[in-house]
């Protein structure tokens, strides 16, 4: 039998899953792209990415019980992890464009527009980790990772959310102003920037997060 950690990819419409899929086999994944409850639910490690915009993937989500099954499986501990606009689902609520959207809820916060000189924040940039992070666990301060987005959670409450997830580790990143860059919370994990595409800073990040499951 393969030792290898099971890890679904979410397909609820709105997110790069092939390459996501391509990365999380690269450092060692045994991966499958579905929506399928059961499937979805029983992997050791559920990964949530997302495109585009917040009430559109928050829509897409529910349509395949994605909110009930991200929920379901932080109940019982189990792994979950969100990329770009998969993370910022996670969060309370999301405005764009004047429209507000609630989220999953599971961490306080509202997604907002980057105040910037230019937007979307689009390349490379470095982060300043949370102490004690193990998704950054080997990367030296200085390595960039690549984002691609116009909205953030510009401030952070210090409560949680969800009362059965600790207190979060915030990692933080700039771009006109700090923004919150990626978050761990017990079995809760996300970015804001995109590890699929960020190299092997990206591969060592998506390493750590399966050596957690």
């Amino acid at each position: 039998m393969s030792d290898r950690k099971k890890v679904v990819v979410l397909d609820y419409g709105f997110g790069n899953v092939r390459s996501a899929e391509r990365a999380l086999a690269h450092v060692g994944a045994d991966v499958e792209i579905t929506r399928d409850f059961e499937r979805a639910m029983n992997a050791d490690g559920l990964l949530v990415p997302g495109v585009g915009a917040f009430a559109a993937c928050m829509q897409g989500l529910r349509d395949v019980r994605g909110d009930w099954i991200v929920g379901r499986r932080l109940a019982g501990g189990r792994p979950v992890m969100g990329i770009c606009v998969g993370m910022q689902i996670l969060f309370e609520r999301g405005i764009e464009h004047g429209v507000e959207t609630e989220g999953l809820d599971e961490w306080p916060g509202t997604v907002e527009p980057l105040k910037a000189p230019v937007v979307p924040h689009m390349g490379w940039n470095t982060v300043t980790p949370a102490e004690g992070s193990r998704l950054f666990a080997g990367l030296d301060a200085d390595t960039r990772y690549y984002f691609v987005h116009s909205y953030a959670v510009r401030e952070w409450q210090l409560e949680v959310g969800n009362p059965n997830l600790r207190a979060p580790k915030v990692t933080w990143a700039t771009h006109g102003e700090p923004f919150v860059a990626a978050v761990e919370n017990g079995p809760l994990s996300a970015t804001q920037f995109h590890p699929e595409k960020s190299g092997d800073a990206g591969a060592v990040l998506l390493r750590n997060w399966l050596d957690t499951l």
